[in-house]
């Protein structure tokens, strides 16, 4: 049981010893899993920004011009929705290499409510034509992707979350790349495509389905944009149907992009498992799960559903 936040600061630690061109900028973050790694080793090449992510990120578009490769921490809320004019115009518009790390992401922000729970920002950065979008389930995972989103060229969206969370499995660091995903399970009674902690509740309701003569495809799309296309599509070809579930807004996520890709290319019936249009609320987050039916009952069930359903 180990953190997103953990896992990527890991492989920043890494990429920092290799390179010395790897700068980290952070919004007033110290004490996070990220920073306090990488900012013991390399306090030259780590800046607090202070708590104006606005100037972090225009600060972040001045060093990327300087040919560094840098990385800016914030959490979620407010590094994509106070900052997304800059990040819009001095990274996306001029595609410049740096990494965004949204922090405490999606329900991880539990006890501190609406303001902090960010379930919209995925939405945003998908709005952004150029923009790569990745959202690790485990560890291992968010440890490569330090390395994938540092080699990409242009900028890069990293949605984390601050709970410990299981391994998904064996893991094969050739399987990370933008516009990748990853199969977890195979099957041919439905597909169950999922990003973050909603991979781990994908793979205990295929355990479930299994039960009931189910057999469930489990995809861990792990990069949102651009979508593993390729994956997903050979596997509606399989099943003739989908669930897709996400810790997001059911507008303008992982649901409406695949809702989306299967209309345009291969129609078949896809439901969605998601935060349903509503603002956060105060809880654990472990309670807010359950408070917004993203757990693997609710899979389950949207399952069944897609399963009488299919196209055969």
């Amino acid at each position: 049981m180990r953190s997103t936040l953990s896992g990527f600061g890991q492989g920043l630690v890494k990429l920092g010893r290799e390179r010395g061109d790897v700068v980290l900028l952070h919004a007033d973050m110290a004490g996070s899993e990220i920073v306090d790694p990488f900012a013991s080793l390399f306090p030259e090449r780590t800046v607090n920004c202070g708590g104006s992510e606005q100037d972090m990120v225009t600060t972040a578009a001045g060093l990327a011009l300087g040919d560094k490769k840098t990385v800016a921490v914030a959490p979620s809320a407010f590094l994509t929705s106070r900052s997304f004019d800059q990040i819009r115009t001095c990274l996306a518009i001029p595609d410049l290499g740096v990494v965004l790390v949204g922090t405490h992401s999606g329900l991880s922000a539990g006890e501190d409510g609406a303001v902090h729970q960010m379930n919209q920002d995925v939405a945003l950065m998908r709005s952004l034509p150029g923009m790569s979008i990745l959202v690790p389930s485990d560890f291992n995972s968010s440890s490569a992707m330090a390395r994938l989103a540092i080699e990409h060229p242009g900028p890069v969206y990293i949605r984390l979350g601050r709970d410990e969370v299981p391994d998904t499995g064996p893991f094969d660091e050739a399987e990370m790349r933008i516009g990748g995903g990853r199969l977890l399970l195979e099957g041919d009674g439905v597909t169950l495509c999922a990003c973050g902690i909603m991979v781990h509740e994908a793979l205990k309701a295929a355990r479930i389905l299994s039960q009931q003569g189910i057999n469930a495809e489990v995809i861990d799309c792990f990069c949102l944009k651009p979508l593993p296309s390729r994956l997903i599509l050979s596997s509606l070809r399989r099943t003739g149907c989908c669930v897709v579930a996400e810790e997001h807004n059911v507008i303008g996520g992982l649901g409406e992009a695949i809702a989306a890709l299967s209309a345009s290319e291969n129609p078949v019936p896809v439901k969605s498992v998601a935060v349903s249009d509503r603002y956060g609320q105060s809880g654990t987050p472990l309670e807010l799960q359950e408070y917004y039916g993203l757990t693997f009952r609710e899979i389950v069930g949207e399952s069944a559903q897609v399963w009488s359903m299919r196209r055969r």
